[in-house]
C-alpha cells in the first residue's frame, strides 16, 4: 500500500515489509516515509485546516457517518487486515473492527454537540451590562501517533474525534501495523473527506514521529504508546496540547467473598486477549490468602484452554505476539521470576513469536513480573491478607490506568473506588473493558488527559471568551 499526503497517494523506493507476526510471511509493503514528507504533508495540512474549520458541524458528521456506514459494509475485510497484520484471533480483529466503526459512529454524533456556554457575568462584582460566553474552535492540526495492539480502533479514537472537532489530522501509525490505518483513510475519503486535510505517513517511528511533535505547525498531539516514548514527546513538543495514553500493570483483587468462578473467567479474559498486548491487561492478581488455592484451582484449566497457534485459524484461541524479541522478553522475566521463588502453574514455553498462556504463583510484589508493565500473556498471582493489603499493593506503581476488584460487599467496593489510584475502576469485572464512549485515561505515570469521542473533542479543541460590554 501507499501512504497519503497532500491530497495524493505516495510510493518511496524504500519499502517497509509488513509482516505477520505468526508466519512471518510479508503480507504488504508501505513506503518508508521521510521528514521531507512531513514537511509536505503539514504545508498542505495548513489549508486544509482553514477548510475543516469553515465546515459546518452536520457536514463533518455526514463525513463521519458515511465512513461509520463503509466500515460496516467492509467489516469482514478490516477485521482480517487486522488479524493478520497484528496477531490477534480472528475473532479479536472482527471485533476491533466493529468497535471501530462504533468510534467513528459516535464521534459523528458528537460532532453535532459542540456547544458554547453562557457565563453569568452579572454574578461577577462590577460586570453589570456585561454578557459573556464562550466559543470552541478547533485546534488546527491534530497528530495522531498509533501504536501496533489496536490498530484500526486506536486510529479512529484520535481521527474520529478530530475530524468532528474540525481539525485536519495526520496519521504516523505503527510501522508492524500501517495496513488498518491506509484502509480506514481509504474510507475517509471516499466519504468525502477533502483530501488536503487528512494524512497517513508510514515510516521510522523516531524520523517521523519526532518531525511531528516538534513542528509547530501541529497544535495537538495524541499519543498511545509506552511511558518512555510518551515522556520525550513531552518534553520535545514544547507548549503545545497533548493526550499521552500511556503504560499499566493492571491488578485485579480478589476478596475472600469473591465469585470465584466468574473471577477466573474474567482475569483469563483480561489477561490474555490480543496475548496478553493490552495496556489494560490484568497483570498482577492480589488474591486473598483463605481463598488462594481454590482460586488457583479455578484459574488453572481456563488458562490451560488457550490453544495457541495461527491466529487466522478457528480453533485457536490466542495468536502470537507481535514480534519475537517481545515473546523474548516475556519468557525472560517468567524464567527470572521463577528463579526468585515464584511457582509456575502452567505455561512457560515460547514457540517463535508464541509465548503459552502462563500463570504465576506465589509472585513477590518486587518481582519485575509483578512491578512493570509485562505487555504479555502472563499474570502474577500474590498472596494478601485483607483489603488494607490489597489496595496498598493495588497502589504501589507508578501506573494508574486500570484495576478491578472481585467481592460482594458494597463497602469493600466502595473503599476500592475511592482508594485505588487508577482512572479505569471495574467492579465484579476484568480489567480489561472498555466503552468507546465513555471517557478512557489513566492517572500517575499512565497518561494526560482522556479518550472518547465526547472527551477528545474537548481535548482537540480550544476555548475562547467573548464579552459584550453593553452600554444598559
Amino acid at each position: 500500500m501507499r501512504m497519503f499526503f497532500s491530497g495524493q497517494w505516495h510510493d518511496r523506493p524504500e519499502k517497509i515489509n509488513v509482516t505477520n507476526p505468526y508466519s512471518g510471511t510479508v503480507i504488504d509493503t508501505v513506503p518508508r516515509g521521510t521528514v521531507a514528507d512531513v514537511d509536505q504533508a503539514l504545508a498542505t495540512l495548513v489549508d486544509g485546516a482553514k477548510l475543516m474549520r469553515a465546515m459546518p458541524a452536520y457536514d463533518r458528521s455526514r463525513i463521519l457517518r458515511k465512513a461509520a456506514a463503509l466500515m460496516l459494509e467492509r467489516e469482514a475485510d478490516l477485521g482480517r487486515t487486522v488479524s493478520t497484520e497484528e496477531g490477534k484471533i480472528l475473532a479479536e480483529g472482527i471485533f476491533e473492527a466493529s468497535r471501530a466503526r462504533e468510534t467513528i459512529d459516535v464521534s459523528a454524533d458528537e460532532a453535532k454537540r459542540l456547544s458554547s456556554e453562557v457565563i453569568p457575568l452579572d454574578a461577577a462584582p462590577g460586570a453589570k451590562g456585561k454578557f459573556g460566553f464562550t466559543l470552541r474552535v478547533p485546534c488546527g492540526i491534530v497528530a495522531a501517533i498509533t501504536p501496533f495492539n489496536f490498530p484500526l480502533n486506536l486510529v479512529a479514537h484520535k481521527v474520529g474525534p478530530a475530524i468532528a472537532a474540525g481539525n485536519a489530522v495526520i496519521i504516523k501509525p505503527a510501522s508492524d501495523t500501517p495496513l488498518s490505518a491506509l484502509k480506514l483513510v481509504e474510507i475517509l475519503l471516499e466519504a468525502g473527506m477533502p483530501p488536503q486535510a487528512i494524512a497517513c505517513i508510514t515510516g521510522g517511528g523516531a524520523e517521523i514521529g519526532n518531525a511531528l511533535c516538534t513542528d509547530k505547525r501541529v497544535r495537538k498531539i495524541s499519543f498511545t504508546g509506552s511511558y518512555e516514548v510518551g515522556e520525550g514527546i513531552c518534553k520535545m513538543a514544547g507548549v503545545k496540547r497533548v493526550t499521552m495514553e500511556l503504560g499499566s500493570n493492571s491488578p485485579v483483587i480478589i476478596m475472600d467473598d469473591a465469585d470465584l468462578d466468574k473471577a477466573a473467567a474474567m482475569v483469563t479474559a483480561s489477561g490474555f486477549a490480543n496475548a496478553g498486548q493490552v495496556c489494560i491487561s490484568a497483570q498482577r492478581i492480589l488474591t486473598d490468602g483463605s481463598i488462594y488455592g481454590d482460586f488457583l484451582d479455578a484459574l488453572k484449566p481456563r488458562v490451560e484452554a488457550l490453544t495457541t497457534g495461527d491466529q487466522l485459524a478457528e480453533a485457536t484461541k490466542m495468536g502470537p505476539m507481535i514480534r519475537e524479541r517481545d515473546a523474548m522478553r516475556v519468557e525472560s522475566w517468567v524464567n527470572e521470576a521463577v528463579g526468585a521463588g515464584a511457582k509456575l502453574l502452567t505455561g512457560g514455553k515460547r514457540h517463535g513469536t508464541i509465548y503459552e498462556a502462563t500463570v504465576l504463583a506465589d509472585v513477590v510484589p518486587s518481582m519485575r513480573i509483578s512491578c512493570d508493565e509485562l505487555f504479555g500473556p502472563a499474570v502474577a498471582v500474590t498472596r494478601t491478607s485483607d483489603i488494607d493489603e490489597a489496595i496498598r499493593l493495588a497502589n504501589s506503581t507508578n501506573y494508574g490506568l486500570s484495576a478491578s476488584i472481585f467481592t460482594r460487599d458494597i463497602e469493600r467496593a466502595m473503599r476500592f473506588a475511592r482508594e485505588v489510584d487508577c482512572g479505569n475502576l471495574h467492579v465484579n469485572w476484568g480489567t480489561q473493558w472498555r466503552a468507546d464512549l465513555a471517557p478512557y485515561g489513566g492517572l500517575k505515570d499512565s497518561g494526560i488527559g482522556k479518550e472518547g469521542p465526547h472527551y477528545a473533542i474537548r481535548e482537540m479543541s480550544e476555548e475562547k471568551m467573548v464579552v459584550f460590554h453593553l452600554n444598559s
